[in-house]
């Protein structure tokens, strides 16, 4: 396989260093691996800490800077962070208010993360933990117990960041990130394998003809796997799959994610299919977000979050944000 890079061992700092030369808005920390926003810590704001494996960008990195993230912390490649690096990350943002962590349910994330909050504590840090676990599509997988955290880490990093922008207190920011995930879910497809740097070939056999359903975020399997299917197809069996759980009285928010080998083309083809479900549901849509934010390397695919909102969600989702990977409103 080509690929972009000098050498697999150093991909992972190679793209901290391309950030901080692109991002002066940002403070990276290459060597400690920690990206915060240079303005950190801010006065009377609550601190948003996420990370966790690389290989998912622009999550979490690209999502630091006001109205989202204050800092994140990139492990290796589909590879937990360490406890230090959030200990770094939660000290760098902390203004005395707090910080909440942003946790995507593997289990790497959920040990090491816990194990952060009780050191950073014993630093005098408040620290409150929110766990993102909205994949539908199994209960427990290689990489977790449970139901996996995928796309609606997207929504409670932006509206829990932007609760915290207008000076919402630790709990206050709590409670929302925490109904942020409860009202949302997510089901996720693969068109073809991933590949890491340090393997160099796809990471799971998928053959030319077929899909995986309910795939992870690191390749791990889904529910079943079927010949290939039309766009229209996916997305009767994706956001069916996704209302099951759901069961939404009122508008969503939509997010088509890209895996990160689809190009827009095709992801803007599969949004149409995707809203004609839900038209055909009676499911309104408030608003609809549609790109590659919580991907795969280079995983031919597409997610599909729908989160059920109220006036208070849609004023926090369109509130501004400037982070690298997400912007609007400012």
């Amino acid at each position: 396989m080509k690929m972009l890079i000098n050498v697999p061992e150093t991909v992972v700092p190679d793209a901290l260093r391309g950030m901080a030369a692109a991002h002066p808005e940002l403070t990276v920390d290459v060597e400690q691996r920690v990206v915060v926003r240079r303005d950190a810590p801010v006065a009377g704001k609550v601190g948003l800490v996420s990370g966790g494996g690389s290989g998912h960008e622009p999550l979490h990195g690209g999502f630091v800077g006001p109205g989202m993230l204050d800092a994140a912390c990139p492990g290796e490649v589909f590879t937990s962070p360490v406890p230090d690096q959030m200990v770094r990350a939660a000290a760098a943002v902390d203004s005395g208010k707090g910080v909440l962590f942003i946790v995507k349910n593997y289990t790497g994330d959920v040990l090491n993360f816990n194990m952060a909050a009780e050191l950073a504590e014993d630093e005098g840090i408040q620290v409150a933990s929110v766990l993102v676990n909205d994949d539908v599509a199994v209960t427990d997988s290689l990489y977790t117990a449970g139901r996996r955290g995928t796309g609606a880490t997207l929504f409670v990093e932006k509206m829990a960041g932007a609760a915290a922008e207008e000076g919402a207190p630790l709990e206050r920011v709590e409670a929302i990130a925490r109904r942020v995930n409860e009202s949302s879910r997510s089901f996720g497809v693969a068109l073809t394998a991933c590949t890491t740097p340090a393997k160099g070939s796809p990471t799971f056999d998928l053959p030319p003809g077929e899909l995986e359903l309910g795939v992870g975020i690191h390749g791990e399997p889904g529910r079943e796997r079927r010949a290939m299917m039309t766009s229209g197809e996916i997305a009767d069996y994706a956001v069916g799959t996704v209302l099951e759980e759901l069961r939404p009285g009122g508008p969503v928010l939509a997010l088509v994610n890209g895996a990160g080998g689809t190009p827009l083309l095709e992801l803007y083809g599969f949004t149409a299919e995707v809203h004609r479900v839900l038209r055909e549901r009676g499911v309104p849509v408030a608003r609809t977000l549609v790109g590659n934010y919580v991907t795969s390397l280079d995983m031919a695919g597409a997610s599909v979050t729908l989160c059920r909102v109220d006036d208070e969600l849609l004023r926090l989702w369109d509130a501004p944000v400037r982070t690298p990977g997400l912007r609007w409103g400012c």
